[in-house]
């Protein structure tokens, strides 16, 4: 499976629980997330994204330190399952 369709596959899944994972973009800041995941009542989650069993790269996670020094939740999701455990813990459902 391609990271591509991982991506595809949780903007599909937020979307059905009211929320956008928008793709985020950040010139000049190599590494950022993703994905910024908005959802009702004001919560935000920067997502990275992985093709299945491959770890972020040495930029990413110090962007990833950054932000949760920051305060901000990150996930690192590679596979559809990873997914649907994320979603499970922002008050979806199971599918």
């Amino acid at each position: 499976m391609r990271e591509k369709e991982i991506e595809s596959y949780l903007r599909d899944r937020i979307r059905r629980i009211g929320g956008k994972a928008y793709k985020f973009v950040s010139p000049g800041n190599n590494g950022v997330p993703d994905r910024l995941v908005c959802l009702p009542g004001g919560h935000a989650v920067f997502v990275e994204l992985k093709a299945p069993g491959k770890a972020p790269r040495p930029i990413q996670i110090h962007q990833i330190g950054m932000l949760k020094q920051l305060g901000f939740r990150v996930e690192v999701i590679d596979s559809k399952e990873q997914v649907d455990k994320f979603v499970l813990t922002l008050g979806g459902d199971a599918k």
